[in-house]
């Protein structure tokens, strides 16, 4: 009897802490099941709620809210509601709605906003949970039954961040002839059959190039005969000036971002002109021509991408044929014997005339001394060059004078939208999503080590801080850097990067603009990628550690950490902080990021001036998204520069019309390579040369990534879990043997980040890092 009122007391004791850790974590509240039902009408439901803030995502408020047909709102106060003063306001229908029981916590996560709740009293959390569940029931019918009336209900706000319709259209919109092109890769054998293939293939590319380039010339003579009908409409009917018209909504955001980015055509204009009532009689007219424009405007650009398409990818395989020659260059070398002694006479031309057809080095080799031009009628020519030059000084010539870099993939992104997302995330709701695994087709072929050498994309901005005198304009400088470091982040919601294994590295030895990076996976549990980048006028560093949370449609990141930049020549050490990042529409609609927060960037070396930038969060009433104000003032708190502008954009310092452009950001090619930047596309490539000089643990070399990059998904997928599995071998190998992994590059400061112990240059030095003992990574 004893023993079943023990095993009794057991069971309950593990059913009782089963429940309360159902309780601590997120549950989902399901929504309605199969077709639509009978769902009775629910009744309001209002009062105050604990609200987290918005940004900086630090403490609560008591805010009122107002929950009717699936419709919930909220202000200051329920006399806010009555009278239209909202705050916010979301279709409870259409929302991922998650619960905490033991925390009293309501999390609602719609298209453009998530709601985190809490409620102190068990009771009144009860009954918003059961009111919530009704009307989100109720709600869901509703679209069920009236799926083109789902907006009855719900107020229309533009959508805070969410492209223009003409925008989604043109990132949906897939031009057929250059997806059949991207399709086809570079031949891979090197066959009779496969360069005759390609060279017809070349061909072919050429002559639809052609035809587009003679399409594009018949649009832009229509779009110049519209631009004169327009003003033939202007002149004549006192039309109000083509400026100031509203722009039409097929108008791609292409345009709308022309002139949101530029204060010097000020938007008070639109509101403040006067238009002639006998304009009025022409307005129908000048809609019809800024449709048609914008229609032919858009049709040429798709056919100018495309011959662009076409045309990098035959420049690739001029340079992939000079790098299978330079290859068997180098693997035809015996030891320390002259490279050209093993080439003959015809081969030497034929090197020549590829230099000087692809890279225009010929002038380079032809410099090198006179006397070897002197000698160049007999075998002495080359050879006399070749006797003084190693091997180290072939491969810095082989890469810093002949190597042009690439200007696309080997293969377009791939549709990654039959992947239910869902499943993988349903589960995970509140959590930290570095530890889920993803399948390899939500990545895109670069990883976080070299995301963060993404930062320096436009570091001529710190150059130009390096040789500024005046601190106030120097800080100009560096707080737009700051903004510039978000830009590539704009067109790439498609995919994520590679998480790197621990011990993972990354070099980025970039000569043209002035730097050399590198960073390591320095720690697993929790991730920390630590980076150094150096240059003449600027030393770059940070140790970046992130945490990720689904929250149902949405995800965010809040990065922990500093940035430090120090000018030697000027002796300043500024440091800030990061914003945070959320993704919206994770799992359906069009994805698109917003950054919000505020960032500090002080001189630790003077107190002279400070600034504050403004990641402006998307407000649901206005459509106005992506922009930033900042302000540097002075030791005494007075404003002597102001900074505004869009983060994927423009920065501009001054006040409209008369602010100057400080910066503005590359175009991305977001069609066809996950919304990479040419410089995001030049990261992970790797010459042959390259290869001589890298540490085995470099991103470029690491197999999962490369094929994905090649197109290869199966095989991708399959090397991606073996090196994951790697990685896991080797934590329970030090775990048993009470060891833990050492950083070969970076080191721990006192304040407990991440900074280089400055050996990796020198160390490079030796090729392939062959007296160190590297792990086996992959």
């Amino acid at each position: 009897m004893s023993q079943k009122i023990s095993s009794l007391s057991r069971s309950n004791s593990s059913s009782s802490s089963k429940h309360d850790s159902r309780q601590d974590s997120w549950e989902i509240v399901e929504g309605l099941r199969g077709g639509f039902s009978s769902v009775l009408e629910p009744q309001r439901q209002e009062g105050y709620m604990l609200k987290r803030r918005k940004w900086p995502m630090k403490g609560w408020h008591k805010r009122y809210f107002f929950l009717d047909k699936g419709i919930l709102k909220y202000g200051k106060c329920s006399a806010d509601i009555e009278k239209g003063k909202l705050h916010g306001c979301i279709d409870v229908g259409l929302s991922v709605m998650a619960i905490k029981k033991k925390a009293k916590c309501i999390d609602l996560d719609a298209e453009e906003n998530i709601y985190h709740l809490k409620i102190k009293s068990q009771e009144l959390f009860d009954e918003w949970v059961s009111k919530l569940r009704h009307h989100r029931l109720y709600r869901q019918n509703e679209i069920a039954m009236y799926p083109n009336e789902k907006s009855f209900h719900y107020p229309h706000y533009p959508s805070p961040s969410s492209p223009s319709l003409a925008e989604s259209a043109s990132i949906r919109k897939v031009n057929p002839q250059s997806t059949a092109h991207s399709a086809a890769s570079f031949p891979v054998s090197c066959n009779s059959q496969a360069k005759v293939a390609a060279w017809l293939q070349s061909s072919d590319d050429m002559d639809k190039c052609s035809k587009d380039l003679s399409v594009c010339e018949a649009y832009l003579l229509e779009l110049n005969h519209l631009l004169q009908s327009m003003e033939v409409l202007h002149r004549t009917y006192s039309a109000p000036s083509i400026r100031a018209l509203q722009v039409p909504s097929c108008i791609s955001s292409g345009s709308i971002r022309l002139h949101a980015s530029n204060p010097n055509l000020s938007t008070a204009a639109l509101g403040n002109d006067k238009v002639d009532p006998e304009a009025l009689d022409s307005a129908f007219d000048v809609a019809k021509l800024q449709e048609d424009f914008c229609r032919v405007a858009t049709n040429c650009e798709w056919k100018i991408m495309n011959c662009l398409f076409l045309i990098c990818r035959q420049n690739e395989r001029h340079i992939q044929d000079f790098e299978d020659m330079v290859i068997k260059c180098t693997d035809s070398v015996d030891g320390s014997r002259p490279l050209v002694h093993q080439v003959s006479n015809e081969s030497r031309a034929s090197i020549t005339e590829s230099l000087s057809e692809f890279f225009d080095a010929q002038e380079v080799l032809l410099s090198a001394s006179s006397s070897e031009n002197e000698a160049s009628e007999d075998d002495s020519y080359i050879s006399d060059i070749s006797d003084n030059i190693s091997m180290d000084n072939f491969i810095a010539f082989s890469t810093q004078r002949t190597f042009s870099r690439r200007s696309c993939l080997p293969s377009p992104s791939p549709n990654n939208s039959t992947i239910s997302l869902w499943n993988i995330l349903r589960n995970n709701i509140g959590k930290d999503l570095s530890k889920v695994t993803m399948p390899v087709q939500l990545n895109e072929p670069l990883n976080t080590l070299q995301r963060l050498c993404e930062e320096l994309e436009y570091s001529e901005l710190l150059d130009r801080a390096a040789i500024t005198q005046d601190p106030f304009e120097r800080m100009v400088y560096i707080a737009t850097f700051v903004v510039s470091g978000y830009a590539s982040s704009h067109c790439r919601t498609g995919g994520k990067p590679f998480n790197p294994v621990l011990g993972e590295t990354y070099e980025c030895d970039r000569p043209d603009k002035g730097f050399r990076f590198v960073a390591e996976q320095v720690s697993h549990h929790p991730p920390i990628s630590a980076c150094h980048a150096e240059s003449k006028n600027f030393i770059f560093w940070q140790d970046v550690r992130c945490k990720n949370k689904f929250w149902g449609k949405s995800m965010e990141i809040v990065p922990v950490g500093t940035t430090h930049v120090t000018l030697p020549g000027i002796g300043d050490h500024y440091e800030w902080n990061k914003v945070t990042s959320c993704i919206h529409n994770i799992l359906s609609g069009q994805r698109w990021i917003e950054h919000y927060g505020e960032i500090s960037i002080r001189n630790t070396s003077s107190d002279i001036c400070q600034c504050k930038i403004t990641f402006v969060k998307a407000k649901y009433w206005n459509s106005s998204v992506n922009e930033v104000e900042g302000a540097i003032t002075d030791s005494k708190g007075k404003v002597i520069h102001k900074l505004f502008g869009k983060w994927h954009e423009s920065v501009f310092c001054g006040d409209p019309p008369s602010a100057t452009c400080i910066w503005r950001a590359s175009m991305s090619n977001h069609e066809q390579y996950y919304g990479f930047t040419k410089f995001a596309i030049e990261l992970n490539e790797l010459h042959p040369s390259f290869k001589l000089l890298l540490p085995p643990t470099d991103t470029r070399l690491r197999v999962d990534q490369r094929l994905l990059e090649g197109g290869n998904l199966e095989a991708a997928e399959e090397q991606k879990q073996r090196i994951e599995q790697l990685q896991r071998d080797r934590r329970s190998f030090l775990e048993e043997n009470n060891s833990t992994h050492q950083p070969k590059f970076f080191r721990k400061s006192k304040d407990d980040t991440w900074v280089s112990n400055n050996t990796y240059w020198e160390l490079r030095k030796d090729p392939d890092f062959s007296h160190i003992d590297f792990p086996t990574l992959w």
